[in-house]
């Protein structure tokens, strides 16, 4: 006898019945617009944490070398010519060739730390790379890399979408922290060509392939997580998803013809919550460690969308000058958007010792992460 639950997530498929996954999924759990109590809002939480002690000894990041412009999209696949560029300030993207995934762009972007680091393969004692694109279901991305670079260390992989290097962080963090970890690499990488349907012009053109690391070390009392929030609001899972290739609704040849297997989006939805997420969590980690906006050195978000960045540093008053961005050159790169933009502001000078940045990520899940950083 079948099971409700097995009754629900069977899909047929003929001439005149599309798929679609997302529905089935959705009636195995609420949707974000069925909360009674917030509605579309942003679920506020106040619970933050501290864990200082450990610094960043060095990053390192890694794009291939495949550009792809908004003009190649909308001559292939008929965009709207500037559709892309004023929906969301991107300009181009770098695409992983046929030969690379995503542990080899993580091998190349740690590669880089650990030379800048000045350290070797036998120095690493613990692994963690953020990514919701992996080479396989399993083994995990993490142990490819760890064998590629000859690690004798821990090896996981850390599922948190684009705010995956914020929630590899602070994990790394906590070995440090507690002498469980002398050098701790943690990775941010992510292929999302692989995953978004080419012709989509609300989704694909948002994203490009990268990948950032850093190497963490134990620091001064001062140095660190001065103060931060990691957060999660499942509820809104149905905006940001892919809704078919998991164990509820395993890959079959009908749900890969329907487009099932590739990224969706509630793009305007998405939008919203991300302004509320990245405004009211940084508010209240600057308020949890009363540093004003002022004392903050450098503010480096997740690459998502111009617009939701410039909206919500126009929210919390704070003048472009202060907020480093590089999307129109690689667009999102999820897990690897922040260590990306790291790399990049601390070798233009703009991250020294001692400074006070901001970090925030936010995707799907939905996730968000967000730091104050003593350099």
């Amino acid at each position: 006898m079948k099971s409700p639950a097995s009754e629900k997530t069977s899909v047929t498929i003929d001439d005149e019945v599309s798929i679609d996954a997302r529905k089935v999924r959705d009636e195995l759990q609420p949707t974000f617009s069925e909360r009674p109590d917030q509605g579309l809002s942003f679920r506020r939480s106040k619970r933050v944490q501290r864990l200082t002690g450990f610094g960043i000894r060095s990053i390192g990041s890694y794009v291939p070398s495949r550009v792809v412009t908004n003009e190649e999209l909308e001559a292939r696949y008929g965009f709207e010519p500037g559709w892309i560029e004023r929906r969301t300030g991107i300009l181009q993207r770098r695409f992983a060739d046929e030969s690379e995934s995503t542990s080899d762009l993580a091998v190349e972007a740690a590669r880089r730390a650990m030379a800048a680091a000045h350290v070797s393969a036998s120095d690493i004692d613990l692994l963690i790379v953020g990514t919701f694109t992996p080479d396989f279901t399993c083994p995990s991305t993490a142990c490819l890399v760890q064998n590629k670079l000859k690690l004798d260390a821990p090896a996981m992989d850390l599922q948190a979408a684009c705010s995956g290097f914020m929630y590899a962080l602070a994990t790394g963090a906590q070995f440090i922290a507690t002498g469980n970890s002398r050098l701790a690499l943690i990775i941010g990488a992510d292929v999302n060509s692989r995953i978004v349907q080419p012709d989509d012009q609300r989704v694909a053109p948002l994203f490009g392939d990268g990948a950032g690391a850093v190497i963490l070390e134990p620091g001064d009392a001062d140095q660190g997580l001065v103060c931060y929030q990691l957060g999660a609001d499942g509820a809104g899972g149905g905006m940001l998803d892919r809704p078919a290739g998991g164990a509820t609704l395993p890959l079959t040849p009908e749900l890969v013809a329907a487009g099932q297997h590739f990224l969706k989006m509630d793009g305007r939805n998405v939008f919203k919550w991300a302004i509320e997420a990245v405004t009211q969590s940084i508010e209240v980690v600057l308020e949890n460690a009363g540093v004003t906006t002022d004392e903050v050195s450098l503010f480096v978000l997740h690459q998502a969308n111009i617009r939701i960045i410039d909206h919500a540093m126009k929210v919390l008053k704070i003048p472009r000058f202060k907020v480093y961005n590089n999307l129109d050159r690689v667009g999102n790169t999820s897990a690897a958007s922040i260590p990306l933009a790291l790399d990049e502001a601390r070798r233009e000078g703009r991250i020294n010792r001692g400074d006070l940045v901001v970090m925030c990520g936010f995707g799907a899940g939905l996730t968000w992460g967000t730091s104050l950083f003593r350099w």
